[in-house]
């Protein structure tokens, strides 16, 4: 079962999708992705329209919602789940990086790894500070140790 909010996401992108668009997206991103042949500004504008038919989200429902976006193996819509956080960065706890880690193991492409460290993961960790900075930065460099992100990550 999907939420609604997912449901008018994905038939969003289903209706913007171009069958040549998602033929040079999947030659040029890869990755094993299925892909829509969204654009860009229809990922973003799908998720805008999302959070103003659903503003009563909560930071768990939002959290939740996108690890249901990302739950299935279509660029468009993990795209929409990044595109999801960077908007709710100002109300991400250090305890999401858990479900960040789950979702960088699974990206498959870097055109996902890197908006979701670099207007993420970084912008989270740049506001935290004390005891939750320290463990996520030993996250992050778990992360860059294992090869799941690289140095040009880097605070």
């Amino acid at each position: 079962m999907t939420t609604p909010a997912a449901d008018f996401i994905d038939r969003t992108l289903q209706m913007e999708a171009s069958e040549e668009r998602a033929i040079t997206d999947a030659a040029r991103i890869g990755g094993g992705l299925r892909f829509y042949g969204a654009s860009v500004g229809a990922v973003r504008g799908a998720v805008r329209d999302a959070r103003r038919r659903h503003p009563e989200l909560t930071h768990d429902e939002v959290t939740a919602l996108a690890s249901e976006l990302w739950s299935v193996p279509v660029y468009e819509r993990r795209l929409a789940a990044v595109v999801l956080l960077q908007g709710q960065v100002s109300t991400l706890l250090v305890s999401d990086f858990t479900r960040f880690e789950q979702l960088l193991r699974s990206a498959g492409v870097r055109a996902l790894v890197d908006p979701l460290m670099t207007d993420v993961a970084l912008p989270l960790l740049g506001r935290l500070d004390g005891v939750d900075a320290a463990r996520a930065r030993r996250i992050v460099d778990r992360w860059e140790a294992e090869g799941l992100v690289d140095g040009e990550h880097r605070r």
